[in-house]
Order: structure tokens, then sequence, then C-alpha cells
């Protein structure tokens, strides 16, 4: 074997077994199955690694052998990630719910980035989420808020600007278990005009809530003692 033959078999990229007549050009080859390990890190890829983990799962049984490199090689890879991507980038809220939802509605892959798929996931979810993770969610915010304009956190349904409040309450940023059980989530509704609250109605259907409460009134209490020791 010559040594030129001997540098082209060394020089083969690990990936897409192409190969190279010299080591530099290898090093800053990109081929698509490199970039896709090279990802692998990365939190939207992730994100669509655990959904495909979930579709299979939940679909064709268990699916502990399905490794990263099986899906860096599935010809789903793009459709997954993309997904992933896009969780991550709508800050979607709990995300492993999410998934569950979206497969057991036999949801088509390609319909998973719609907004209108995920909308109808959140009213879902909304309605039906633990009391602790709905005040643990909206207090996050009131944080958030808090580092950006440096009130108290618990200021933050009275100050806040109310169109952005709108958005949070909408998007489930903000819980109806805070706004129907604390002082200051009564007055921002009342505060609220007609075009606004037509915006975020779906997410504080008055008839649906007052019958939640009555239906679970130890987590109802357990909503005004945490949010009235907390100043809300």
């Amino acid at each position: 074997m010559t040594t030129e033959t001997l540098a082209k078999t060394e020089n083969i990229c690990a990936y897409c077994k192409r190969s190279f007549a010299k080591e530099s050009t290898l090093a800053v080859h990109l081929c698509e199955p490199k970039r896709r390990m090279q990802q692998r890190n990365e939190t939207g890829v992730q994100l669509g690694y655990q959904a495909y983990l979930k579709f299979y799962e939940m679909t064709q049984g268990p699916a502990r052998t399905k490794t990263y490199e099986h899906f860096a090689t599935s010809s789903y890879y793009r459709a997954f990630v993309k997904f992933g991507r896009y969780c991550q980038d709508i800050k979607a809220i709990n995300i492993p719910r999410f998934i569950d939802w979206i497969v057991k509605n036999n949801k088509k892959l390609d319909h998973w980035c719609r907004d209108a798929v995920y909308e109808e996931y959140l009213h879902d979810y909304l309605r039906t989420e633990p009391v602790v993770d709905a005040l643990s969610r909206t207090l996050e915010q009131a944080i958030r808020w808090e580092e950006e304009t440096q009130y108290p956190a618990h200021d933050y349904l009275r100050h806040a600007n109310a169109n952005k409040l709108c958005y949070a309450i909408q998007s489930g940023r903000i819980s109806a278990w805070v706004l129907y059980n604390c002082s200051a989530g009564v007055e921002l509704l009342g505060r609220l005009n007609r075009d606004q609250v037509a915006t975020v109605w779906v997410a504080i259907d008055t008839e649906y809530w007052q019958q939640r409460f009555l239906k679970y009134p130890e987590d109802t209490a357990y909503a005004k003692e945490m949010l009235a020791k907390a100043g809300w």
C-alpha cells in the first residue's frame, strides 16, 4: 500500500464514510450525519429525541433500544427536531405532558408545530393541572417580572402592563387558580376592559372555574392560603 493510498484510507469520515486526501480537509468536513451528532446536546434536539422515544413507546411498545444514533439516522429526525425546537421557542408548558397528549390524540406529525394544536392542548391542560403546578408557574412569571422591573413579585398583578398580563393569562403563564383566589387577581379581572376579557376568556371561563373550585375545596383553600401569605 502506497503512502498516498494509506492517507486516503485513514482520512475517512466516521459518519458518512467519505474519504479525503488531507486530514485538514476531513477536520473541517461537515456532513449531515456528523452535524446531527454534533447537535445532540442542543435543547431543541434533545426535546425532539424525547418526543421520538415517547412516540415509539406509545405506538409500538418500549423504546429502550432506540438510541440517539437510531434517532439521528431516522427519516423522521427533521420532523421531531423541528417539534423540539418549536417547544423551546414557545416555551411550551409541561412538554412531557404535551408530547403524551399529542400522541394520544393522534395528531399528525406534520401538524405538531401548529399553534392551533398547542392551543388545544393548553386549553385541556390548564383546566386539569395540579394546583401546585399552577401556582408555581405564576410565581415564576412574577419573579421574572420582578427581576426586570425591581418591583416586588407579589405586586405583579397590580402593576404590570395590563395587555402583557392578558397575554400571560392567554398563554397559561398566569393561572385561573391565582386570578380567582387572591385579591390582586380579582382586582385585575375587574380592571380589564371588554376586549381584554375577550382575549383571555378561554383561560378564565368563570362558570367552569367556579365549578372546579367547588369540586376541589381543599385545593382552593390551599391556593387562597398560599397566595395570601405571599401578599397577593
